[in-house]
């Protein structure tokens, strides 16, 4: 019953990212946008540990492809989705409560904005300003979204957080 009842929590939270996804506060030309989704995946990693926010977040990025994945080569859907939301997941290392979630956010969003400057330099290099360094580019280019969007990911977590704590202490 126990893991039917996480798969079932793994779920919600995927479909929560899904419909985050679309609600777009901004989009980037080539891909990217800041929006909501991370916080769902955040969340199920703090609640249900690193294998349910790993699993999670891969679930997420291979659906997010189909609802408006481009793939340039076929390493980007390692990098730009399965390993790069796959990542979010690893908050679950992290103990809860405030300080918790603030690390492991920012964690898992650095891991994620790491698999996006790797695509960013060995997929989108052609995109860099001539005589700029596809490591330049790719590091303004993710992170002009990508620091957005975890600074509203770690406020709305922490104000879950602080609201109804219990909510991040699975129940059996």
């Amino acid at each position: 019953m126990k893991k039917t009842k996480i798969l079932v929590e793994i779920a919600i939270s995927v479909a929560l990212a899904c419909v985050f996804h679309f609600i777009r506060l901004w989009e980037m030309p080539q891909g990217g946008s800041v929006s909501l989704a991370m916080v769902p995946i955040l969340f199920i990693s703090y609640r249900r540990g690193a294998k349910s926010g790993i699993t999670a977040g891969a679930v997420y990025g291979l659906i997010s492809i189909i609802f408006d994945g481009t793939i340039y080569h076929p390493m980007s859907i390692f990098l730009d989705y399965l390993f790069a939301f796959g990542v979010l997941g690893i908050a679950g290392f992290f103990p809860t409560g405030v300080f918790g979630v603030i690390l492991g956010s920012f964690a898992a969003v650095l891991g994620r904005f790491f698999f996006s400057l790797m695509s960013g330099v060995f997929l989108f290099a052609s995109y860099a300003p001539e005589g700029q360094s596809p490591w330049i580019y790719s590091l303004i280019y993710n992170g002009s979204y990508m620091l957005p969007e975890l600074l509203i990911s770690v406020i709305l977590l922490t104000v879950l957080y602080l609201s109804v704590p219990k909510l991040f202490k699975p129940t059996n």
